[in-house]
């Protein structure tokens, strides 16, 4: 069982570049992309919230469970 991030897919569907969501989220772009790239082993509570508040949506729609994706 696996966490897969899929904010690439979210992003681009709103039209928000990565640095215009580090900036309005208030992390660095490095630990940005890490979070998109799913190479991150925990995230804030409150970056999961600022995420989602600036692209409109739900944690679901940025986290799901994959029983089938392995990690790296």
């Amino acid at each position: 069982m696996a966490i897969v991030i899929e904010l690439d897919e979210i992003m681009e569907d709103r039209g928000v570049s990565l640095q215009k969501l580090s900036h309005c989220v208030g992390i660095t772009n490095v630990n940005l992309s890490r979070i998109k790239t799913g190479k991150v082993r925990s995230m804030r509570f409150s970056t999961l919230e600022k995420i989602c508040e600036t692209l409109e949506c739900q944690p679901g729609d940025i986290l799901t469970v994959s029983y089938t994706h392995l990690r790296a």
